[in-house]
């Protein structure tokens, strides 16, 4: 082989030898010993907790709502009256009312009593509980007042009915409701009603 054709396949050699070691190595800045770029990681997406709703309360303070809230006072639309013969010596009667509507009603104060046909009224006869104490009346329930009447001393008249509207505190028209009472005597000195009440005993002893 001649001296010329064996550089000729020296000189290829060498270069498919360059050519490969050109493929294999590194390239751009890791080849001139740069650093690496970083590989992006995934972006993890938090989502806030969300805050828990309020739970609903009977008032706004969390307390349940006042059960007499809704409860209004007895007017004469809501009961029914009697009037019973409790002491003849001093012509004493023991009133009653009762709940005949199908809801509660608060009973304030005292009855207010007049006699026939004369004019004024029974006058009150203690201390009557304020409206948060108030008597409630619950239907079919009763409450009691007593009328105190007197000795005939010429001084009045005798009745033998009396009528009956109960405090509201309020401007509310009331039919009154009338019961008959045989042989009341009726004097501006001593007739008197205590306020309503439980029972028919408390009622007679005020």
């Amino acid at each position: 082989m001649s001296t010329v054709r064996r550089a000729a396949l020296v000189l290829a050699a060498v270069t498919v030898s360059a050519v490969a070691l050109t493929a294999c190595g590194p390239t751009g800045d890791d080849a001139a010993g740069g650093a690496a770029k970083p590989t992006a990681s995934p972006t993890k997406t938090t989502t806030p907790p969300t805050s828990p709703g309020k739970e609903s309360s009977g008032g706004s303070d969390g307390s349940s709502p006042d059960p007499d809230h809704a409860v209004f006072p007895c007017s004469t639309f809501d009961v029914t009256f009697a009037a019973n013969l409790a002491e003849p010596t001093t012509s004493s009667y023991l009133l009653k009312i009762t709940n005949k509507s199908a809801k509660a009603c608060k009973v304030l104060g005292h009855p207010v009593v007049t006699f026939g046909d004369l004019d004024g009224q029974a006058t009150e006869r203690g201390e009557a509980p304020g409206i948060e104490d108030a008597i409630r009346l619950e239907p079919g329930r009763s409450a009691y007042a007593g009328l105190m009447g007197g000795t005939n001393d010429g001084t009045g008249r005798t009745v033998h009915s009396i009528a009956m509207t109960m405090n509201t505190e309020s401007d509310l028209v009331q039919t009154p409701l009338t019961v008959s009472t045989p042989g009341l005597y009726v004097s501006p000195a001593m007739n008197s009603v205590t306020a309503w009440v439980n029972n028919a005993e408390d009622a007679l002893s005020l």
